[in-house]
């Protein structure tokens, strides 16, 4: 019984392996992008959702897959594509708008999770704040947009509803949500705002992306493996 005991922890022990996994590929992108080691700065952004999705399967492995994990997964699906734009839609004369779309298809996922899915608290008052963002950053960029206009304003608007109702979810899905919006900011101002450079921003962007994206599927998968729905 003891030896039972012993090998039931060790085998709970190895459940969160992935996410240690899933950090290290993203401390290894962001030191490329910051370092200049070009040779391994798109491979490695392309291995963060993959690694993020492993790191998922495996912490809810045994469980039953239910609509929550099959919604998160399709979340990191959608991630992926826009990661790869440039690869996966090489047809396209501008990646922007696939990556726009993809991604956007990523945050109405997320949205589903936390609204229907996964959530255990009120959406707290403070959370008017992502309102004042969405209104101050379209505000900023309107004039550089052109033809992006409308589905930057609603690529906006989806980003912030992702950090709104991540606060439903765990204070770990909170932050996930925030840093997930502060690098999309920055990417958004150094793509649409002159005289903003890409070398000091490249490396916070991907780093609050990782950072955001990990925290965000960290804190679901808690509280699926809790049993909250």
């Amino acid at each position: 019984m003891t030896q039972q005991r012993t090998l039931a922890s060790r085998l709970e022990a190895t459940r969160w392996w992935g996410f240690w996994l899933y950090g290290a590929v993203a401390v290894a992108h962001v030191a490329a992008i910051a370092f200049g080691f070009d040779a391994i700065e798109y491979p490695t952004k392309l291995m963060l959702m993959p690694a993020l999705a492993l790191a998922a399967m495996w912490a809810l492995r045994g469980s039953s897959l239910d609509r929550a994990a099959t919604i998160l997964y399709l979340a990191l699906a959608f991630s992926w594509l826009g990661d790869g734009a440039a690869s996966f839609f090489p047809y396209l004369d501008d990646e922007l708008p696939a990556m726009l779309a993809c991604f956007g298809l990523a945050h109405l996922a997320y949205i589903a999770l936390f609204a229907f899915r996964v959530r255990e608290r009120a959406i707290p008052p403070w959370t008017l704040v992502y309102a004042a963002w969405w209104g101050v950053m379209i505000a900023v960029l309107w004039p550089h947009l052109g033809a992006l206009l409308v589905p930057v304003i609603i690529y906006g608007a989806v980003l912030a509803g992702t950090a709104v109702l991540a606060t439903r979810g765990s204070r770990i899905t909170a932050v996930g949500g925030a840093l997930f919006l502060a690098s999309d900011t920055l990417l958004a101002l150094r793509l649409f705002l002159p005289g903003v450079s890409v070398d000091a921003t490249g490396p916070w962007i991907m780093a609050t992306y990782a950072a955001g994206q990990g925290l965000l599927v960290l804190g679901i998968v808690l509280l699926l493996r809790r049993g909250l729905r």
